[in-house]
């Protein structure tokens, strides 16, 4: 199941996490309805049996007919019975929703995350994202869990004992009115003491673990100085917080919840006490069956309160959760193609109008870039760090918007494309390679599935690969492990050349493709790159000399200006800002 599109349209910011959450289970409300009448069902022996066990004991202290007695008891094993088809269809129902809500949740955060721009995706860490993705949708998945299982069985507990002491005893239902809820509370406060003793815990594990992260990453040079003495002495004052901490806490927690237990129960003897003095003086019309059943009443629904108002903390969190995945799904900050102009074909001419870009911060990054490259022409970017670069590069990918200027495509203006159809005619070779875990057959036909075997082949020996390819045991289906880890890095990287080469893309960048490699490597790498370069618009960043030298105009930035554009020998011969950059032997 996919959450609708509309989903991602809902209000998120500014509304309630409950009118978000009934909005979010709209599509279950019959399941939800039928979940709950089960769950009645089902649940109906609990708060059923004070009035069975009631009325066995008048029917034996009044030596009624044994017909009532027999009736009472199978109307129980009825509903005993009733259970397992009960709780099984409540299962369905309830959990089944829960489950779909929260694996449409995680399909409408990745979709939304697909759209958002790469600006957002910059400001916003991963390790965040899939917290969201994972935990956050996990939170309100529990929180309706755990609200429904337990706070279903504490209001059922509660309203039918209500109404079994309403029909039988109507006098004493103002006593337990009264009663119950204040010795529920008195419970409560009671265990919210321990709240502060909890925390402390809690950090003093948070500290261990900290502790223990530091340790690991330094065991390398703990080892080389011989100081595994004093990682071990700095581990243990740490480790005998910790159980000084918790033996503390543990005894709080024997010690409230034995005054907790303590409490009920006295009040629950004195319940018993009073209506059973109360029925043997005929103070008011109370038979023994029913002092049985008042006194079983009070321990129930005091539990069934108590329980109630435990669940707070659980809502507050699922609540939250709620908040924080809202973030994601209602975040403005994003790339926007509907309505615009479908690129069907693309020549490959590029040309950059007085183009300016200025991050939310104020920063400038490039400023009156003004630059035409015709189709099939090589531009290879230069210039010190924070020159303006890696800017440009987005610019021409179009994960960045011009705050001033224009970019045209072919004369057309970019801003008033489809970007996602033009990136199908573009492909990107990084300076480090993105691979997943999958065999290097889909690693290079990514999101191209038809891809004719000679068509992959063919690809993959222009990119120098087939020759490390063939000798691998399972060949093309060999699994190249997650994030690439069973490839060296040129490996890799000749395998992101492939992936370009089978697109066939019209425009090209490349964006420091050889720095990370060694010599051997960057030579394979650069008899691909020539392969990949000819007859297509490229841009290239790159910081060794011999992977510019050949392009057709080197353009070196300053300050996210233009200050040069030329060969590599017009701008050699120049002696002006392209040779102070290489001077050394590479530019920057």
């Amino acid at each position: 199941m996919v959450l609708p599109h509309n989903t991602l349209d809902h209000r998120y910011r500014g509304e309630h996490p409950l009118r978000t959450l009934a909005y979010l289970f709209r599509e279950h409300r019959a399941r939800l309805v039928l979940a709950v009448a089960a769950f009645i069902v089902k649940h109906s022996p609990t708060w059923l049996l004070p009035l069975v066990t009631a009325n066995v004991i008048d029917a034996l202290v009044q030596h009624r007919p044994v017909g009532g007695l027999l009736l009472n008891v199978g109307l129980l094993l009825v509903l005993l019975l009733l259970n397992l088809p009960g709780h099984l269809l409540y299962v369905r129902c309830l959990h089944g929703a829960i489950r779909q809500v929260g694996m449409a949740l995680r399909s409408a955060l990745c979709r939304r995350m697909q759209h958002l721009s790469i600006g957002y995706h910059s400001r916003v860490s991963a390790g965040v994202l899939q917290t969201k993705v994972i935990r956050d949708v996990e939170g309100v998945e529990q929180m309706v869990q755990q609200t429904a299982d337990s706070g279903l069985a504490a209001v059922t507990m509660l309203l039918g004992g209500l109404v079994v002491i309403a029909v039988r005893v109507p006098v004493m239902l103002p006593v337990f009115l009264l009663v119950v809820p204040a010795a529920a509370i008195l419970v409560m406060r009671m265990r919210n003491r321990l709240r502060a003793d909890n925390e402390s815990f809690r950090q003093e594990v948070e500290r261990l673990s900290a502790r223990v992260t530091e340790m690991t990453h330094l065991i390398p040079i703990t080892r080389a100085h011989g100081l595994e003495q004093d990682a071990l002495h700095r581990m243990d004052g740490t480790l005998t917080r910790v159980l000084r901490t918790g033996l503390r806490l543990d005894l709080l927690n024997g010690r409230f919840g034995a005054m907790a237990w303590i409490t009920l129960n006295v009040l629950a003897a004195g319940f018993l006490a009073g209506s059973a003095l109360i029925s043997y003086y005929q103070v008011l019309p109370l038979t023994a069956g029913d002092v049985v059943m008042l006194s079983t009443f009070f321990t129930t629904l005091t539990t069934s309160v108590t329980t109630l108002l435990s669940l707070t903390p659980v809502i507050t969190k699922g609540l939250e959760s709620v908040r924080s995945i809202g973030e994601v799904l209602q975040a403005p900050d994003l790339e926007s193609n509907d309505g615009k102009a479908e690129v069907e074909t693309v020549r490959g001419e590029v040309e950059f109008e007085e183009v300016g870009f200025a991050y939310e911060s104020g920063r400038v990054a490039v400023e009156g870039f003004s630059l035409r490259v015709p189709a099939g022409e090589t531009i290879a970017l230069v210039g010190a760090s924070g020159a303006g670069k890696s800017t440009v590069l987005n610019l021409v990918i179009g994960f960045l918007r011009p705050t001033s200027g224009r970019i045209l495509l072919d004369g057309r203006d970019m801003e008033d494309l489809d970007l996602r159809t033009y990136r199908r005619f573009l492909s990107v070779v990084p300076q480090e390679s993105i691979l997943f875990e999958g065999s290097i057959r889909d690693n290079v036909t990514y999101g191209m599935p038809d891809v004719p075997e000679e068509t992959l082949r063919a690809a993959l020996r222009d990119a120098n690969a087939l020759e490390f390819i063939d000798r691998l045991p399972h060949g093309l289906d060999t699994i190249v492990g997650e994030r690439g880890t069973r490839l060296s890095g040129g490996q890799k990287q000749r395998l992101a050349i492939a992936r370009a080469l089978v697109r066939d893309p019209r425009v090209l960048v490349l964006d420091e493709a050889t720095s990370a490699l060694d010599t051997a490597s960057e030579a394979l790498i650069q008899q691909a790159m020539n392969r990949l370069v000819a007859g297509r618009t490229v841009f290239v960043v790159a910081h060794r000399l011999s992977t510019i030298r050949g392009a057709d105009r080197i353009v070196v930035l300053r300050d996210g200006r233009i200050a040069e554009v030329g060969t590599h020998e017009e701008l050699t011969a120049r002696r002006g800002v392209y040779s102070g950059l290489q001077s050394g032997a590479q530019p920057a």
